[in-house]
């Protein structure tokens, strides 16, 4: 796992940015960019190249999963791992990341030890998959 990488945190909350940009740092990471929504996101994640994209489910203007779609419709992006973050648990949204592409899905409140947990789990699953 690359500490280097560019990360992207998107989330309508300032605060809540500033959580996962703290966990982040707290494992090591140190390069950011922080979107409030997707659709501020989208023209980021355009033009730069991100390691990993932290993106919250529910936002206005254009959700994290409406993002994620997005992302991996597009043909040079649809590789960029993807971390969903949700208040919510339900199944069906489980079910609905998962088909969407999710590379990982946590569930608010969460400590650092789960997100390094996330973060580790969806690289070791790339590195499986690219080894095959």
């Amino acid at each position: 796992m690359d500490r280097d990488m560019e990360i992207l945190v998107v989330d309508d909350f300032s605060t809540m940015r500033k959580i996962v940009k703290d966990l982040l740092i707290e494992l090591g990471f140190s390069k950011f960019d922080e979107a409030d929504d997707g659709s501020s996101a989208w023209p980021m994640i355009q033009s730069a190249n991100y390691g990993l994209i932290v993106s919250d489910w529910n936002m206005p203007q254009m959700t994290g999963i409406e993002l994620l779609k997005r992302v991996r419709s597009h043909s040079e992006l649809k590789e960029t791992p993807f971390l969903l973050i949700t208040a919510e648990a339900q199944r069906s949204q489980i079910v609905e990341a998962d088909e969407a592409g999710v590379d990982g899905y946590i569930v608010k409140p969460f400590t650092a030890e789960t997100l390094h947990k996330k973060i580790h789990n969806i690289f070791e699953q790339r590195r499986a998959r690219q080894n095959g």
